[in-house]
């Protein structure tokens, strides 16, 4: 027996318990989904603005475009600014005002701050400049200086972690039972 901060003399359980709660991290593979779902979204409505604005079909950050008078080129690096602004834009709002974006939705994951509620705009908008401009490089070099958090460089900068979801809201709907008047 000992005594515990209330002053009764039980024996804890949770002296054994060192965490007060748990936050699923999420694997670097749903976080890749995502980013693909994401990546493909976003580069289809670039792609229509960059041919609308410019008439040729440029490829987001893959350094190609195709054009009917000059065939194939190298971009130029304007397009690489505004196409890295247009995703940067989408990871910001969309991130800020849920925490997910159309390819996080998808894969049921979550970014958050180190204890798994909202992150604030500058620490998503931190985030999201390593995803946006420098992904090969947040990429490689989280993975080599990898931390238990599963965080990207960028993410460690800001403070910020992805987690996987358990339940959804309609999950949580599931103990109300709704029956439609004929």
């Amino acid at each position: 027996m000992s005594d515990n901060k209330n002053g009764d003399s039980t024996s804890s359980n949770n002296s054994y318990k060192k965490y007060s709660r748990e936050v699923v991290l999420a694997k670097w593979e749903d976080r890749f989904v995502a980013w693909l779902i994401d990546f493909v979204i976003i580069s289809i409505m670039i792609n229509i603005l960059f041919f609308i604005f410019s008439a040729h079909y440029s490829f987001p950050f893959w350094g190609i475009y195709i054009d009917g008078e000059n065939g194939v080129g190298i971009r130029q690096p304007y397009e690489y600014i505004i196409a890295s602004s247009i995703f940067f834009l989408y990871w910001v709002v969309l991130e800020f005002l849920s925490g997910q974006t159309i390819g996080k939705r998808v894969v049921h994951i979550k970014t958050t701050n180190l204890f798994g509620e909202r992150a604030n705009i500058i620490n998503i908008a931190i985030e999201a400049f390593g995803k946006s401009f420098l992904l090969p490089i947040d990429i490689v070099l989280g993975l080599i200086f990898s931390s238990k958090r599963r965080q990207r460089i960028f993410n460690k900068v800001s403070g910020t972690i992805v987690i996987k979801l358990k339940k959804t809201e309609d999950d949580e709907n599931d103990s109300i039972k709704y029956i439609k008047d004929y």
